[in-house]
């Protein structure tokens, strides 16, 4: 089976990704790419390792009324740039939006894929997590499910890739001012707060107030690990066990006894998640750890686009991480 796909924002560092990986996908066959700075160039031009299939594969204007036949688009437009244009594609075309526009609104299905892929399958508009939420959430979401932590006051301290910020991202991410450094921003309140307060109270029923979350860009090109401050009496086994009976089956999540490292991820769809706790400090850490171009971009869209298309999560996405 043949399921024709196209990537919005191609030239970006989301949809390049999802172009990698569609590239090897044994169903999906991509017959448009669009772009801004890009349009009117090959793919080859933008991406010079490409397989010879798609080398000539001209990327256009964006413009969604000149859509050919697509059974699936992925759309990885910067935030606030999706929502209006999207709206105008035809509702028989499948849409995964890799941007910030559609989490949490009417009509769109949340793409926590791991926690919740009945919601997905079949399917029409899925939201995808931003990153930041793909690592945090992956990791609370057992302890939340079996009440072993409070869910309020929780606090996030996350570090994240350069690559985070798109292509796009603005001054401050060239390599002089990334190297040798680290730096906490989009305090106090970042972008990604609403979805990951949502969440939190989907998962525990209660409330997530008190949440706080630090963002920091580190200078490494991939990654982001997020180490989350709970209130919770569980012990460190407890919470391994919660996370190994929640996640049992899922071929993406890795729970692991020792503390994940950003390069355990790199280049692939995985998430790893480990525990440390102190009962008598009423005190549980919780720990994700994913590529933030993978599971917290494109791979998780792809294993969205999977389950929206009937195909196994797995498909497209069965190869192991970038090591060293």
């Amino acid at each position: 089976m043949t399921i024709r796909v196209g990537i919005v924002g191609i030239s970006g560092f989301g949809g390049g990704e999802a172009m990698r990986l569609i590239a090897g996908h044994p169903s999906f066959e991509l017959v448009y790419a669009a772009g801004e700075g890009s349009a009117g160039s090959r793919l080859v031009d933008r991406f010079p390792g490409v397989p010879a299939r798609l080398a000539g594969l001209v990327i256009e204007k964006w413009d969604p009324a000149m859509l050919p036949k697509l059974d699936v688009l992925f759309a990885s437009l910067p935030t606030g740039n999706s929502a209006e244009a999207l709206a105008r594609v035809p509702k028989e075309v499948k849409i995964v939006d890799i941007g910030g526009d559609h989490r949490y609104v009417e009509g769109w299905s949340y793409g926590l894929a791991d926690v919740w892929p009945a919601e997905i399958e079949g399917r029409t508009r899925v939201a995808n997590p931003g990153c930041f939420p793909a690592a945090t959430l992956t990791a609370l979401a057992p302890l939340l499910a079996d009440k072993l932590i409070e869910p309020g006051n929780i606090v996030i301290d996350a570090k994240t890739g350069i690559s985070g910020a798109g292509r796009g991202g603005g001054s401050g991410f060239g390599y002089a001012e990334s190297n040798e450094n680290l730096v906490p921003y989009g305090l106090p309140k970042h972008v990604h707060m609403p979805e990951i307060e949502r969440t939190i109270a989907r998962l525990s029923g209660g409330s997530a107030a008190g949440l706080v979350f630090t963002p920091h860009l580190v200078p490494m090109t991939r990654g982001i690990l997020a180490t989350i401050y709970c209130r919770g009496r569980a012990t460190t086994e407890q919470c391994l066990d919660a996370a190994r009976r929640f996640y049992a089956g899922r071929a993406f999540i890795r729970v692991t006894d020792k503390p994940p490292q950003t390069k355990w991820a790199t280049g692939s769809n995985l998430a790893f998640v480990s525990y440390a706790a102190d009962p008598e400090r009423n005190l549980v850490i919780a720990m994700g750890v994913v590529d933030n171009l993978g599971k917290g971009a494109a791979g998780q869209a792809v294993q969205n686009a999977n389950l929206i298309c009937g195909l196994p999560e797995t498909a497209g996405l069965d190869g192991v991480p970038v090591w060293p």
